[in-house]
């Protein structure tokens, strides 16, 4: 039976979590057994690669603070889906093999939760970088007295309380959760392309300024100038790539849901592909550290001597 039979006439719709834990649903066992490996993997993988990049945050000094607040909390969120959804996806797939249903609805719930919170965060999180990065270069000097380190506590803890109130909504609204999704992914899209658009516009025709007036300048203040668009660059760069690689990660997941948004819909194909697109969004808690290193010097270095220091000790 492809399609599960999940509404009568006389009966509500079953809930997500009984849904999905129908041995109707379950798939066969091989492909679980996969995903539960690549899975097993990529939680280790998240958990010490974000160890890494969180203690090379102490201990770097070029990044701005606010900047530095935001990055923990990436670097948080991605450590945690190591720590926490990852492992109750794994639990929740051996729960199916198993066939302990009853068990399986409940893991299914605590997956589903932390993975709406921790996942909606890194979301809401890397549209907070692309704002940031237009207020640096659009306030300048005023950046660091309009952007101060409580302001950016309040705005993360504020998004921190939206997102877990919301997610744990989807204990007793399933469908609301979900459109909170959709919403957030929404708005969160939308923010960050006309942040970097703007951001694209406005260091263009700062260069087009640069080269008309350069002849007029000094030497020190055309070098000033230019040392400053550079390491906004650099920061810029780090910023988008962060971007660019979630949105890779999640949008297969985004257009499943949006494929097969109606529960009547949802087969054996559904729940397989859902298992491969979910994979992929836990992927990019294991990338984040990589492209840390790759777009910032002194994470790079921090992270490379503390490497060097641990398979010291260990051998």
């Amino acid at each position: 039976m492809d399609i599960a039979n999940i509404s009568q006439s006389d009966k509500e719709p079953l809930k997500y979590e009984e849904l999905y834990c129908s041995a109707n649903l379950t798939g066969d066992n091989p492909s679980i057994a996969i995903a539960v490996s690549v899975n097993v993997l990529l939680s280790i993988t998240a958990i010490l690669g974000n160890t890494l990049i969180f203690v090379a945050l102490n201990k770097a000094s070029s990044l701005h603070p606010t900047s530095k607040i935001l990055f923990y909390n990436l670097v948080t969120t991605d450590l945690l889906v190591g720590l926490v959804s990852q492992p109750m996806i794994i639990i929740y797939w051996m729960s199916l093999i198993n066939e302990a249903r009853d068990f399986c609805r409940g893991v299914f719930v605590l997956h589903a939760v932390s993975s709406y919170v921790l996942c909606g965060m890194s979301l809401l999180i890397t549209t907070s970088i692309s704002v940031d990065r237009l207020l640096a270069l659009s306030l300048e000097l005023r950046y660091h007295q309009v952007v101060t380190k409580r302001r950016t506590c309040v705005l993360l803890t504020t998004l921190w309380a939206i997102s877990i109130v919301f997610s744990t909504l989807f204990v007793k609204n399933n469908q609301l959760s979900m459109t909170y999704t959709h919403v957030i992914t929404f708005l969160c899209l939308t923010i960050s392309t006309i942040s970097y658009n703007t951001i694209f516009v406005k260091l263009r025709l700062r260069r087009n300024q640069v080269e008309v007036f350069e002849g007029s300048e000094s030497n020190c203040e055309s070098q000033s100038s230019q040392l400053r668009i550079t390491r906004y660059k650099k920061a810029l760069s780090s910023a988008l790539w962060l971007q660019i690689t979630l949105i890779i990660c999640y949008t297969p997941y985004g257009v499943l849901l949006l494929l097969a948004p109606n529960e009547s819909a949802i087969s054996v194909t559904v729940v397989l592909s859902g298992r491969i697109t979910k994979t992929l969004v836990f992927l990019n808690s294991s990338l984040n550290p990589i492209l840390y290193c790759w777009k910032l010097r002194e994470i790079r270095q921090v992270v490379k001597s503390t490497t060097q220091k641990l398979l010291y000790m260990c051998w």
